[in-house]
């Protein structure tokens, strides 16, 4: 087996200062034009073969190819910020009001950045790498657009990994398991159009406020069982509704709702979809009231193949790095799973962030720096392992 060359200190200097370079200055989903120009200036010293800028908006990919027949593998990390004030005091902190590096993806991308200074040095023994940094994955928008993009057709995988740091887990200690592992989950706008009448007489009016009194508790009864319990696990939470305008002398004639519904796979989303939308329509149609229904931040469900998932607990086993099942699976979503599909094995990976991390999203989360070079072991592994030589 050809082993790739390992970091060196002043390697981790660097990649750690450009770390803390992309936690000052994070960008939301979708604007993500400095961050995208920030990794091609990294890329380009390590010269891979092509690198391929604006995918499915302001995505990146490189190509490291060993110009031998062999398998593709992908590696993936995430551009986008979070609408989040950052809190914390340290040196790095965001300097973008009301937007922070508060999941860690700053941490994401210098890992497959090592991975890159490493690809740069010595090629895989056979097959090809793409590091791919992908855009908006905060909204679910990203990895669609993503696959979707027509460039992207040269870089599709055979191997697809990503790994997502995971507070509350012991530094370092992975996580990987086959099967369904983070939810589906879209958010579901109902928007709701009666008619206002004066206050005095509400009569006059057709008022959305009965009908949305009856829904809200009757999507929330939706719910079913524990995610790691139940494979039929779902979920609805109700997380904003508004009732016509601030005013006193106006009986309201609209109301809108936002629900967020999660299941543990696409098929029984489809099923949750479905029974929601029912009771949407019901709820609309008794009263008399339009109806419009609409769908953002679509997530479907990210499920490890038996055989990404074997790979990976094998390199694991390898590289010596501690490793179980737990917490998988988990109520919460990604769209990493959009890179799976026909002929694609497909692994997300957990990667301990620390016992006393604060959570993910949190206003003081930041990407712990020694998780670098364990992240970028764990990816070289798997390209050392699935491009040794047959």
């Amino acid at each position: 087996m050809i082993h790739l060359p390992g970091l060196t200190n002043s390697d981790l200097v660097a990649l750690t200062e450009w770390r803390r370079d992309l936690h000052r200055h994070p960008e939301l989903s979708g604007e993500e034009r400095a961050t995208a120009a920030r990794v091609v200036a990294m890329l380009h010293p390590t010269q891979p073969d092509s690198i391929v800028t604006g995918l499915g908006g302001h995505g990146v990919a490189a190509l490291y190819d060993s110009g031998t027949p062999g398998p593709r593998i992908l590696l993936r990390c995430e551009l986008d910020g979070l609408p989040i004030q950052e809190t914390a005091s340290h040196d790095h902190r965001s300097q973008t009001p009301g937007k922070g590096h508060l999941c860690g993806h700053d941490g994401h991308m210098t890992m497959i950045a090592a991975v890159a200074r490493l690809l740069g040095r010595q090629r895989p023994a056979r097959g090809s790498v793409v590091l791919m940094f992908q855009p908006a994955e905060e909204t679910g928008a990203g990895a669609a657009a993503v696959v979707a993009d027509p460039a992207f057709a040269d870089f599709r995988p055979d191997y697809a990994f990503a790994i997502h740091n995971w507070p509350g887990v012991p530094l370092g200690r992975a996580a990987i398991t086959a099967g369904p592992v983070m939810c589906a989950s879209r958010g579901m706008h109902l928007r709701f159009a009666g008619r206002t009448a004066h206050a005095s007489q509400p009569e006059n009016g057709l008022s959305p406020m009965a009908a949305l009194s009856r829904l809200m508790p009757a999507l929330a009864a939706l719910g079913q069982g524990q995610c790691g319990t139940d494979p039929d696990y779902a979920l609805a939470t109700v997380c904003h509704a508004r009732l016509g305008e601030p005013a006193f002398g106006v009986a309201p004639g609209e109301a809108e709702l936002f629900v967020t519904l999660r299941a543990l796979t696409d098929a029984r989303m489809e099923r949750l979809v479905a029974e929601a939308e029912t009771l949407a329509r019901e709820a609309a149609q008794s009263d008399g009231l339009a109806l419009d229904i609409a769908y953002e931040d679509v997530f479907v469900t990210t499920e490890n193949t038996p055989a990404a998932a074997g790979i990976v607990t094998r390199t694991l086993h390898r590289l010596n790095i501690p490793h179980g099942s737990d917490p998988f699976p988990l109520p919460g979503s990604e769209d990493f799973g959009r890179f799976g599909g026909v002929g694609t094995e497909l692994a997300m990976i957990l990667l301990g962030s620390g016992l006393d991390s604060p959570a993910l999203h949190n206003p003081d989360f930041d990407f712990p720096d020694d998780l670098i070079p364990i992240g970028a072991r764990l990816f070289a592994g798997l390209v050392e392992d699935l491009t040794a030589p047959a």
